[in-house]
């Protein structure tokens, strides 16, 4: 990927989106939005991960985020491929996931058709990461965020989605403007 393409200003605020492989479809199953979000936690307790918005959909996810110390590249080239891997043995695991040989297969395919992995590819290989220069970049960022599930046609308003900052229970911590 190319470095310009990459989150790798230091302690810059970026919007990042992650996408899965082909828009599958996974974060359908609770179990899935579970272990995605202990995971996203688990970056905010322990490896300087600060959210500013965010909305998690059933195929891609879009945060505002930074990171405290170090490079938030490397912190989403950790995430992506631990949670792939925690995420995919939920997927083969799963007695509720009817699809996970069709999924399994799905991603099987993908990683072997990628030179970057060698048995499932989970993720897309970019984040699309843009440097949130001004307050007016940030705000519309935001509003984009928390409008992807009015756009989608799953609710009516914003904050009527739970996955998402908009969301006064969201599940998520979110830190003070960035």
């Amino acid at each position: 990927m190319s470095e310009t393409r990459k989150a790798n200003v230091p302690e810059a605020t970026y919007f990042v989106t992650l996408t899965v492989d082909s828009w599958v479809d996974v974060f359908t199953r609770k179990e899935l939005v579970d272990e995605l979000l202990k995971n996203i936690r688990y970056c905010q307790e322990n490896k300087g991960l600060e959210l500013f918005a965010y909305v998690i959909m059933s195929n891609h996810m879009h945060f505002v985020m930074r990171r405290s110390e170090g490079l938030l590249a490397d912190l989403l080239r950790d995430f992506k491929s631990y949670t792939a891997k925690q995420l995919l043995h939920l997927i083969a695991t799963l007695p509720n996931e009817s699809r996970s040989e069709w999924i399994l297969r799905h991603f099987s395919h993908a990683g072997i058709a990628s030179a970057q992995n060698k048995e499932f590819a989970f993720w897309k290989k970019d984040s699309h990461p843009i440097e949130l220069y001004t307050s007016e970049v940030f705000d519309q960022k935001v509003e984009y965020i928390h409008m992807n599930p009015v756009v989608s046609g799953l609710v009516d308003r914003p904050e009527h989605y739970l996955l998402s900052s908009a969301h006064d229970d969201g599940p998520l911590v979110l830190n003070g403007y960035g």
